[in-house]
């Protein structure tokens, strides 16, 4: 058998994006630190890559990334660090770090008999309690998504007969249709106690699904709804928790089958029973008030409605805010409110959508896969898939998080403004035929989505314009020694007028970076013509090195090059290079720079940044036509 040093859980409330893309990133993270890692999956196709009782026991760690119950007990004794589905996703590698560190705590399970608790593990058990409410709602949510959509999804289709083709007593009554709508609600019926039910298995396992489901009955005779079902799933996982501190004096040996079938059950039912109808009437009646709030808000306010749905739904893609928006649509799905969840919906398409316009307006601001990513984005998106526009966000979250959220609510308002009724909470636009204005639904969010990409797009191009003016900029608590440092890195240090060509004849950018490279041995400051061009090379696959207004700044760094040069060529003729503002490029101004010169690169492409920042300086060099003269612009204009 193969053993891993390090072992992980991932589990998302839908199962279908986040599970995979965090494992697919810690698995990439432990490979780059040289590690190997088993990652179980919890989907909504079950648990794939189980976890063997050995593995977990030859394991130094185990990450747990997760949103829904993933049965954590079974990792005590080991590092365990436990943390959302989304950390995995944007930083595998910190989680990689952490669970190895030997400050780790270990964990301890909920079931073990140990007693002795430090005030550290104190703090732990504090977050996990907070962690466990949060995971144990994800789980009620996970297995009971799939039963209203399959239930959302058959009630939507027996209305295509007519909107009482399923009332017996109505003139547009079918059979089929009659069918369909029953085999739909009752699906739909299910939601409240599956929901009160997982909750209820997440807190307290097999007692408290029963105890759950219990209490969920109640609270859907109740009219209590989903709140109910939340309320009651809680209280029959406490409720089951209770009893077993209580129980616990019962030896196991003799009286474990009894406590597990009869005393767990019987007394749990009979307790959460109870509870549950003490608080079914003021639940029933705050239900109602919720749903009557947001029915009169769709009416009255639609925009404002629109605005706090699309900005909660694009804050945290999947996150608690965005879960707390998708679970309120899902249960008003249940309750026969579409409308609601049609602007859930296409808050959610929006954002994977905007990153492929983005990528389409500015390819240039965007690495190579960062544009695959974006390309993909658009199938991802139009299958209700959010979670490929999260590496786009934690990009740079301060600005890119916000432009997804201008175009969500956008897309949001649009939706409610026009009543638009989507009748299932997933499915993206698979569920067009069930959607009563499908056209419209589609250019709204596209409407949305391209707000949001251009946005982006902006956001991206100005990042990538500052790039070379404040790209590892030294860092210094000496302001004085950050002065000197940046000064004696200034272009001219490394500028000989022997290395400034004019009037060169070439016809396209692969031949300027073939000169470049034989220029750098002619004039003996490399001595490998090929290993420079590859450098070349593999640095423009990167991004372009095209700025603006007809200037490029290929570098190469390579073991073959012996002292850091620049090599200046001004063209008779502009080329295409693929520059920052579209334009030509005839002035080529490339950085040699040794291997071993990692940071004296970074400084002379920063200082020649600034320069090209002065369009004086710019100016004066477009129209030098000497390589006197371009030497002299160099010192003049130089501190």
């Amino acid at each position: 058998m193969k053993y891993y040093d390090l072992i992980a859980a991932t589990g998302c409330a839908t199962g279908v994006a986040h599970t995979y893309m965090a494992q697919e990133a810690l698995e990439k993270a432990a490979q780059d630190e040289g590690l190997t890692i088993k990652v179980e999956t919890h989907g909504q196709t079950g648990i794939e890559n189980t976890l063997s009782d050995e593995e977990i026991k030859q394991a130094k760690a185990v990450i747990v990334a997760a949103d829904i119950d993933v049965d954590i007990d079974r990792f005590s004794g080991k590092k365990v660090v436990i943390v959302p589905v989304a950390k995995a996703i944007k930083d595998a590698k910190a989680l990689i770090v952490e669970a190895l560190d030997a400050n780790t705590p270990i964990f301890k399970s909920s079931i073990t008999n140990q007693e002795v608790v430090t005030k550290e593990e104190e703090k732990n058990n504090n977050q996990s309690i907070i962690n466990k409410i949060y995971t144990s709602l994800m789980n009620g949510v996970s297995h009971m998504l799939p039963l209203v959509v399959a239930g959302g999804v058959l009630v939507a289709i027996s209305f295509f007969w007519g909107i009482y083709s399923a009332d017996p007593k109505s003139d547009q009554y079918n059979q089929l249709a009659y069918m369909l709508n029953t085999i739909g609600s009752t699906t739909m019926n299910l939601m409240v106690p599956v929901l009160a039910a997982y909750i209820g298995e997440a807190i307290a396992k097999r007692s408290g699904l029963v105890v759950g489901f219990a209490a969920g009955m109640l609270a859907y005779n109740g009219g209590a709804g989903f709140l109910g079902a939340i309320v009651g799933g809680y209280i029959a996982g406490g409720v089951v928790l209770v009893l077993q501190k209580i129980l616990a004096p019962l030896p196991d040996k003799e009286f474990r089958g009894l406590k597990a079938i009869f005393l767990y059950p019987v007394l749990g039912v009979l307790i959460a029973g109870m509870l549950m109808l003490l608080i079914t009437t003021p639940m029933k009646a705050l239900n109602l008030g919720m749903m009557d709030f947001l029915k009169n808000m769709q009416d009255a306010s639609p925009v404002v409605l629109g605005i706090i749905v699309g900005a909660m739904c694009a804050f945290d893609f999947g996150g608690p805010i965005n879960k707390a928006a998708y679970l309120t649509g899902t249960a008003l799905l249940a309750q026969g409110n579409y409308y609601f969840m049609a602007g859930v919906s296409a808050a959610c398409i929006a954002p994977p959508l905007a990153t492929g316009f983005a990528v389409l307006l500015k390819p240039k601001a965007y690495t190579k896969d960062e544009r695959s990513a974006g390309y993909v984005n658009f199938l991802l998106g139009s299958t209700h898939i959010t979670e490929g526009a999260i590496p786009f966000a934690a990009k740079n979250p301060l600005l890119n998080i916000p432009a997804f959220m201008v175009g969500s609510a956008v897309a949001s308002v649009l939706t409610y403004i026009s009543k638009i009724e989507v009748p299932a909470p997933h499915g993206g636009f698979i569920i067009l035929p069930l959607v009563n204005h499908p056209f419209l639904w589609v250019v709204y969010i596209l409407i949305g989505a391209f707000i949001s990409g251009i946005l982006l797009a902006i956001i991206a191009n100005r990042k990538l314009k500052k790039e070379y003016k404040n790209e590892n900029t030294i860092q210094n608590e000496d302001n004085t020694q950050i002065k000197e440092n940046i000064q004696s890195f200034e272009p001219t240090s490394i500028l000989e007028e022997n290395n400034i060509f004019v009037d060169v004849d070439l016809k396209d950018k692969d031949d300027v970076l073939k000169y470049l490279a034989n220029l750098s041995v002619e004039n003996g400051i490399a001595n490998n013509a090929e290993k420079v061009y590859e450098k070349y090379i593999i640095r423009e696959k990167e991004s372009s090195t095209g700025m603006e207004q007809g200037i490029a700044i290929p570098h190469a760094q390579d073991e073959t090059i012996k002292d850091a040069k620049i090599l200046i060529v001004k063209l008779n003729h502009p080329i295409k290079w693929d520059s920052l503002d579209g334009s030509l490029v005839d002035t080529i101004i490339s950085f040699l720079i040794p291997e071993n010169g990692s940071k004296d690169h970074l400084k002379y492409l920063s200082n020649m940044a600034k320069l090209l920042m002065n369009q004086n300086f710019v100016t004066e060099l477009k129209h030098a036509h000497t390589s006197n003269e371009i030497k002299k612009l160099f010192f003049k204009y130089s501190r």
